[in-house]
């Protein structure tokens, strides 16, 4: 499966995006789905996962209430919503598939599809 993230920009505290990431290939709805992000000089950390059905998700503490993960498996793309948007939010965000596991994976290393990345900048 190939992905590709869209929807980063340049935004102020306190705003909001909505990331993207647009499949195409093997079966999108047959794979679970993660956003992760990577800051500059830090490694890539796990944002929020969700099931192939859409109907199970989990999110590292840092954003649980402020971004939400969905899926549209009709038109084979996966959302992050991010609200409240923080300057420590700044990174390249990258969305990544992976075959179903229970509980939801948050190790990159279990995933098995990356995207390309899009920038997400925050300014105080």
């Amino acid at each position: 499966v190939q992905l590709v993230e869209s929807g980063g920009g340049l935004v102020q505290a306190g705003a909001s995006l909505r990331l993207s990431c647009a499949a195409s290939g093997r079966s999108f709805s047959s794979y679970d789905m993660g956003w992760f992000r990577q800051a500059p000089g830090k490694e890539r950390d796990f944002v929020a996962a969700i099931d192939w059905r859409g109907g199970m998700t989990d999110y590292t503490v840092s954003v649980k209430g402020r971004f939400t993960i969905s899926r549209d498996n009709a038109k084979n793309t996966l959302y992050l919503q991010m609200n409240n948007l923080k300057p420590e939010d700044t990174a390249v965000y990258y969305c990544a598939a992976n075959f179903p596991k229970s509980p939801l994976a948050r190790s990159g290393a279990a995933y098995d599809y990356w995207g390309q990345g899009t920038q997400v900048t925050v300014s105080s």
